[in-house]
């Protein structure tokens, strides 16, 4: 009778364990499709003609011959002409000015950040407030990419893999 006991009192555990949501994230009961859109084709390996003129392996460096799939897609659209053209053209320039895409404020991200700090404190409900959490818990903001200082190290490392 007593291992009778330990096993349904073990089965209602194990069932009520079940149904909470921080358990089934720690166990990872939930199923996770994988992303259809990442899915991209490799290139296939190559011999080159002298083993000696290659570059030495980095560790984390992508592939050489390798492309993005953004840098695919443009040249599906464009050609090859995409490859060698990145800069911003004359018409495009004018486009960002005629619609103030060259006057952004500065302080845009901390004034998005204000604004969801407010909601975040507005939709707390009447039991949170009592215990004194105010806001949900959420994933801190992405860090800021420099554009410039970006598009020069990507420039750096694409001169490094030719």
């Amino acid at each position: 009778m007593k291992n009778y006991t330990l096993i349904l009192m073990m089965a209602f555990v194990a069932l009520t364990l079940s149904a909470c949501e921080k358990t089934r994230e720690q166990f990872d009961f939930s199923k996770k499709p994988p992303d259809e859109f990442a899915v991209t084709t490799r290139a296939p390996l190559e011999m080159p003609a002298d083993l000696n003129t290659l570059p030495p392996p980095r560790i984390g460096a992508p592939r050489a011959q390798d492309s993005s799939p953004t840098q695919a897609a443009r040249e599906a659209l464009f050609g090859q002409a995409a490859r060698e053209s990145q800069a911003v053209s004359q018409g495009e320039s004018i486009l960002l000015e005629k619609t103030g895409a060259t006057n952004v404020d500065s302080s845009i991200r901390n004034t998005i950040d204000r604004e969801t700090a407010e909601l975040a404190e507005q939709e707390t409900s009447t039991f949170d407030r009592i215990l004194g959490r105010v806001g949900r818990k959420t994933e801190a903001p992405a860090s800021v990419i420099d554009p410039v200082k970006e598009a020069e190290r990507l420039k750096e490392i694409s001169n490094t893999v030719n």
